[in-house]
C-alpha cells in the first residue's frame, strides 16, 4: 500500500526534540500530517514506554547496555506510533456520523474546497436513510490517516564510544543509528533531512531497500529535503539521483522566520526564492531525473514506469489564511507548514502548562533569535525559559554549565581528546579559566565569559517540556527549553485544534483586530536587522571578504525588496488599502537599508 496523499494543505513540522514527539499519535488519525524529531533516542525510550502503558501493551526497555541501543530504540517507537496511529484511526473511521462524534471531526476539519468535504456535507443533507447510510460508507473508505514522517538534523552527526570507551565504527553514529531505526521500522512514510549535506548519511541510505522505488514507481520510505533555496535543491537532489534514490519533496524553509535553529542566507528572501521554484521547477525535476534512470541501469534496477511524484512545500511564519492561500496559488506549492502556533494547541503536541502560559503570553520581544545553540547557530529563544533561568542560576552560583546527559552535541576538542559540549560544566569552567589566564581587562573578560555561559543545554531541556507535559521522570529536575518562531507572538492564547485548522482555512480568524506584518514583510525586517548588526561588527574588524559578503547581502536585499514591490498588488488584490501600507513599508525598510553604509 502506498503512503496516501494528505486531504490537508498543511502539515505540522518538527519541533524541537520533544514537542512534536507524539504528535502523528493526536493528529494522524485525524488526517493531518506531522514530523517526529529522531534526535534523543533516550526520550524517544521513555515515551515508548508511557504509550505501552497507556495502551497495555508490552514493554521491554531497551537499554544503553543492548547492542545497537539507539537504532533499536527509534525503531521500537516507530513501529509502536505506527500501531497506535492504525488502531485510533480504525476508531475514528467507525465511530458513528453524529455531531461531536470522531469521524464528524474528521471531515469537519478539511478544507472547504475539498471534494472529500463537500460528499460529507451533501450526506448530512441526504434526507432518505438508505442512500444516506450508503454515502457514509463511500465516506470512510475514502478515508486516509495522517503520514508519521520523522526528522534528522544532519549536523546532529556525533561519533560514538562503546561502554569500554573504544570509537564505534561510522554505522553507530547519531545520525546514521537514527536513519537505520526508520529505515527497519513498519512506517509507509517520509524523512525530512534537515541542516545540509551529510555525505556519509546521504551515501548510508543506499543500504535500505525501502528507499529505492519499485517497478510502479512506489517507495516505502521517501526523502523529504528541507533547503533554504533552489541551488541547494539541485545540489542535495542530484547526491541522491546519481544513487538511484528520488527525492519526493523539497520543503522551502525561511531562514529566519522560523523556530529552532535558524539557518541564515546571504539576504536572498523568501519570496524570491521560491519565484525560482515556480519558474524552475520542471527543469530541476528533469535534469535529476536524467541522473536518477543513469543510476539506477548501472545498479541494475528497475526503472519505475511512472516517475515517483515530487512536492513542493514551505514553511516559516505562516500566519493567515490569506498567506496561506497566497502560498498554495501563487507558488504552486502543494503543503503549507505551521509550526509555531501549534505550540498554543495542547492537543497536538507535548508542553508543559508553565511553558504553555508564557508562550500565550509572549509578545514581539519576548522571542528573539539567541546565541545559545551550542552548535553556534542562532536558535530561536523564548526570553526566560526555564532552560535559561537555570542556566543564570548555575553561573549565579559559580558552576557554570550544564551536566551533559545526553551529549548529543559533543563536537568540542579544545581541551579534551573526546569532543564534549561547549554548554556542559566541564568545557565552561575550562574555557572560563582559559580566558582569565588571558584577559586582564575586567570588561573584555566579563563580556568573553558571557559568551561562553550563555550556551544552553539544548538536547536535553528540548524534550523537558515533553515530560513534565506527561508526569515521566518525576525523579529528575527538569527545565524546559523552547524554541518558537517569532510569528508566535501574535497568538496569544490556547487553542483547540478545530481553532487552528479552521484559522487555517479562513473559516475562523484567530488574529482578529490584532496588528501583524506580512510574513514576507516580518522576513525583511529580521534579515534588515541582521545586515545592521552585521555591519556594526565590520566596523570594528573590516576585512575584505566580509565586504564583499555585505555587499552581496545587501543588494540581495534591496533586489528582495524591488520583488515585494511588484508582487503585493497581486498578493493584496481586492484590498488597495493593505497594498498601499505593505508598499509603504517596503519604501521605509529600503531607506534604512541604503542609510546604512559601510563606514
Amino acid at each position: 500500500m502506498s503512503m496516501p496523499d494528505s486531504l490537508h494543505s498543511f502539515h505540522i513540522p518538527v519541533m524541537g526534540t520533544g514537542f512534536t514527539i507524539d504528535t502523528p499519535v493526536r493528529v494522524a488519525p485525524l488526517g493531518i500530517s506531522s514530523v517526529i524529531s529522531l534526535v534523543d533516542d533516550a526520550l524517544i525510550e521513555q515515551i515508548r514506554k508511557f504509550y505501552c502503558e497507556k495502551y497495555n501493551m508490552e514493554y521491554a526497555a531497551i537499554t544503553k547496555n543492548t547492542d545497537d541501543y539507539r537504532a533499536k530504540r527509534i525503531t521500537a517507537y516507530l513501529n509502536l506510533v505506527d500501531e497506535i496511529v492504525k488502531i485510533e484511526f480504525s476508531a475514528v473511521k467507525n465511530s458513528d456520523y453524529e455531531s461531536g462524534s470522531r469521524i464528524s471531526k474528521y471531515f469537519e476539519l478539511l478544507p472547504q474546497p475539498s471534494p472529500l468535504k463537500m460528499d460529507y456535507e451533501a450526506m448530512l443533507c441526504e434526507p432518505d436513510e438508505n442512500k444516506k447510510k450508503n454515502l457514509q460508507e463511500a465516506l470512510r473508505e475514502q478515508m486516509v490517516p495522517g503520514s508519521i514522517d520523522v526528522n534528522i538534523m544532519t549536523k546532529l552527526d556525533r561519533t560514538n564510544y562503546s561502554t569500554s570507551g573504544d570509537k564505534l565504527s561510522a554505522e553507530y553514529s547519531d545520525a546514521l543509528s537514527a536513519l537505520r531505526g526508520f529505515a527497519e521500522s513498519t512506517l509507509n512514510a517520509a524523512i525530512v533531512f534537515s541542516a545540509g549535506i551529510n555525505k556519509r548519511l546521504y551515501t548510508y541510505v543506499e543500504k535500505f531497500e525501502d528507499f529505492y522505488a519499485d517497478a510502479s514507481g512506489f517507495t516505502k520510505k521517501q526523502i523529504v529535503l528541507k533547503v533554504s533555496d533552489y541551488r541547494s535543491s539541485i545540489i542535495q537532489g542530484r547526491v541522491f539521483a546519481r544513487r538511484g534514490l528520488w527525492v519526493s519533496e523539497y520543503r522551502v524553509e525561511s531562514g529566519l522566520n522560523c523556530g529552532g535553529h535558524a539557518f541564515l542566507s546571504n539576504g536572498q528572501l523568501l519570496g524570491p526564492i521560491l519565484e525560482e521554484f515556480k519558474t524552475k521547477r520542471q527543469e530541476l525535476v528533469s535534469g535529476l531525473q536524467n541522473n536518477y534512470t543513469e543510476a539506477l541501469k548501472k545498479i541494475n534496477r528497475p526503472i519505475p514506469e511512472k516517475l515517483p511524484r515530487v512536492r513542493f512545500t514551505v514553511q516559516g511564519g505562516v500566519g493567515t489564511a490569506e498567506e496561506h492561500e497566497f502560498l498554495q496559488s501563487h507558488y504552486d506549492m502543494q503543503s503549507i507548514g505551521w509550526g509555531s502556533p501549534f505550540l498554543l494547541v495542547p492537543e497536538a503536541v507535548h508542553i508543559d502548562t508553565v511553558t504553555l502560559k508564557q508562550l500565550a503570553e509572549a509578545g514581539e520581544d519576548d522571542l528573539y533569535v539567541s546565541e545559545v545553540s551550542p552548535l553556534n547557530i542562532p536558535f530561536n529563544n523564548l526570553v526566560d525559559s526555564a532552560s535559561d533561568q537555570k542556566k543564570l542560576e548555575r553561573f549565579n552560583d559559580r558552576h557554570p554549565g550544564s551536566p551533559c546527559v545526553k551529549g548529543h552535541l559533543k563536537f568540542n576538542t579544545d581541551f579534551t581528546k573526546k569532543p564534549i559540549c561547549i554548554a556542559s560544566r566541564e568545557y565552561q569552567e575550562l574555557k572560563i579559566k582559559q580566558l582569565e589566564n588571558e584577559i586582564d581587562n575586567p570588561e573584555e573578560l566579563e563580556e568573553a565569559i558571557f559568551k561562553v555561559v550563555e550556551k544552553s543545554c539544548l538536547c536535553h531541556d528540548l524534550g523537558a517540556s515533553s515530560l513534565l507535559a506527561n508526569s515521566i521522570g518525576r525523579e529528575e529536575k527538569l527545565y524546559p527549553a523552547i524554541c518558537p518562531g517569532p510569528n508566535l507572538a501574535y497568538f496569544n492564547k490556547v487553542f483547540t485544534i478545530k481553532e487552528m485548522v479552521d484559522h487555517i482555512y479562513g473559516r475562523l480568524d484567530l488574529l482578529k483586530d490584532m496588528e501583524r506584518p506580512n510574513l514576507f514583510i516580518k522576513e525583511l525586517k529580521m534579515y534588515l536587522d541582521h545586515f545592521i548588526t552585521e555591519i556594526k561588527k565590520f566596523a570594528l574588524d573590516p576585512t575584505e571578504k566580509k565586504m564583499a559578503s555585505l555587499n552581496a547581502f545587501r543588494i540581495n536585499l534591496l533586489e528582495g525588496i524591488d520583488y515585494y514591490r511588484d508582487l503585493f498588488p497581486y498578493m493584496f488584490k481586492g484590498k488597495k488599502g493593505l497594498c498601499i501600507k505593505a508598499v509603504g513599508e517596503l519604501q521605509e525598510l529600503k531607506q534604512r537599508l541604503i542609510e546604512y553604509a559601510f563606514p
